[in-house]
């Protein structure tokens, strides 16, 4: 009868790495979770807000002038702020781009990065379209002008940042459904889905 050792594999399926092989103390594990949540949520606050007019950033009139109208009453949630609120020398390439299709494309990556953070899926491919949408807000705001808090690091690179590092630990396994995705046969063929 063969003896079957411990350090040969005996699968051919490759073993699920999860977030415990990665972050072994319970606590960090747990504070990565609620840094998870916290910051697809707001991703996902930002969608509600722009799309309802929630009246926080979207639909509150700000000293008199008229209230932003929300995406289901007609606004144009990337359009105002492409050609109105950039600055910086890309202003113009911003303005030129300003589109129904921006509304539709910053939208739902609003959508998709909030939803998929917040349920602890696909964090591989949201850190990518989170911190893509990131470095294009911090473009657009170009904070390198005098009268910004921080010329190099706000808040869109620490956004970024925490979206790469959710993915990297794998921070949607815990309180998230990012174990149970990681079997999925889809994840396991392409693993950047992860």
């Amino acid at each position: 009868m063969a003896t079957i050792h411990p350090e040969v594999p005996t699968s051919t399926q490759p073993a699920v790495m999860i977030e415990n092989d990665v972050v072994t103390a319970e606590g960090a594990r747990r504070w990565l979770a609620v840094t998870r949540l916290a910051t697809g949520f707001i991703f996902l606050w930002a969608f509600l807000d722009k799309t309802f007019g929630l009246h926080f950033s979207t639909g509150a009139a700000v000293d008199g002038a008229d209230p932003s109208v929300a995406w289901i009453d007609g606004g144009t949630p990337s359009q105002g702020f492409m050609t109105h609120a950039a600055i910086g020398p890309f202003k113009d390439t911003f303005a030129s781009m300003a589109s129904v299709w921006t509304d539709w494309l910053f939208m739902l990556c609003l959508l998709g990065v909030g939803t998929a953070v917040m349920l602890g899926i696909g964090l591989r491919i949201s850190a990518v379209a989170g911190s893509l949408l990131m470095a294009l807000m911090w473009i657009a705001e170009w904070p390198l002008e005098q009268g910004s808090t921080n010329p190099v690091v706000d808040y869109h690179v620490i956004y970024a940042l925490v979206l790469i590092v959710c993915a990297t630990v794998l921070a949607g396994d815990t309180w998230g459904l990012g174990r149970r995705w990681a079997r999925s046969r889809a994840v396991r063929r392409l693993g950047w889905l992860r």
